[in-house]
């Protein structure tokens, strides 16, 4: 790389990242494609490069999910909350995005969730592009036992997006220490045991298809979704700043007792 160019893709990763700041963006990331091919934690056809074969570099970025909310899952609440940062991620990806084409590049976003209906994931449990795989190739964090990305600012309470581009960028560098300290709260505290500890990268198997029905029970319910696993992990500064409770206390419990279909059903 040219000591020009070398001041141009530092340059342009400086502006990408006061664009996304000013938007409410919390953490952003960047990734070259390459780390899909040096990392192997999926298959290839999921690789960004092989859908869209232009694409150079992949920015991920994420907004905090805040504990006094998701502590009340499933409710109504940690469901606002949900849509609420999915909506805003959604959106702030796609101004990168144009952002990124005004300045002559190409650039699209994928969506956050990327499925029509939950019933489209309970027959088949997975998305086309993984934000999690790219998160962790972008330096934001590492990936838990419960299958979500960890950061050290927020565990894993925080949604993620991300936006393919040709735009080469200088790439962050990934964490290789494991943030996840296999205390497995996820494991032990899933509604539907949906976890299987193993010594690996990613530290447990996934029923996913096991969690997807849950969580379409959970939006017959005006609940979803479910979020336990993240809600009980104790990595990330953010249960600090808000304190540690149980998902099961008095208070919370008010809080499910409202707004819900199921919360109806039980009084």
């Amino acid at each position: 790389m040219s000591e020009v160019t070398a001041i141009d893709t530092a340059a342009l990763k400086k502006k990408i990242k006061r664009e996304a700041t000013k938007l409410g963006i919390n953490l952003i990331g960047f990734a070259n494609v390459e780390r899909w091919e040096e990392y192997k934690l999926t298959e290839p056809e999921f690789y960004p490069h092989t859908i869209w074969p232009w694409a150079k570099t992949v920015i991920v970025m994420g907004v905090q999910i805040y504990p006094s909310m998701l502590e009340t899952t499933p409710s109504v609440v940690y469901s606002e909350l949900y849509n609420t940062t999915n909506r805003m991620l959604d959106e702030t990806a796609y101004r990168i995005a144009n952002y990124l084409n005004t300045l002559g590049y190409r650039a699209h976003f994928f969506p956050r969730d990327c499925y029509g209906d939950i019933s489209v994931l309970v027959k088949k449990p997975e998305a086309a592009f993984s934000h999690v795989i790219a998160g962790y190739y972008a330096g934001i964090g590492t990936i838990g036992m419960n299958h979500t990305l960890l950061s050290k600012e927020y565990g894993p309470r925080m949604r993620i997006v991300s936006v393919i581009t040709d735009a080469v960028v200088t790439p962050d560098k990934v964490i290789e220490k494991d943030l996840c300290i296999k205390c497995k709260q996820c494991v032990i505290n899933c509604p539907v045991q949906a976890f299987t500890p193993r010594n690996d990268r990613i530290a447990a198997d996934m029923d996913k298809h096991k969690c997807a029905l849950y969580h379409q029970q959970l939006k017959g319910e005006y609940r979803y979704p479910c979020g336990k696993c993240t809600a009980v992990c104790p990595i990330g500064e953010d249960k600090k700043k808000y304190g540690r409770r149980s998902v099961s206390d008095e208070g919370i419990e008010h809080v499910r007792n409202f707004g819900s279909k199921n919360a109806v059903e039980n009084l």
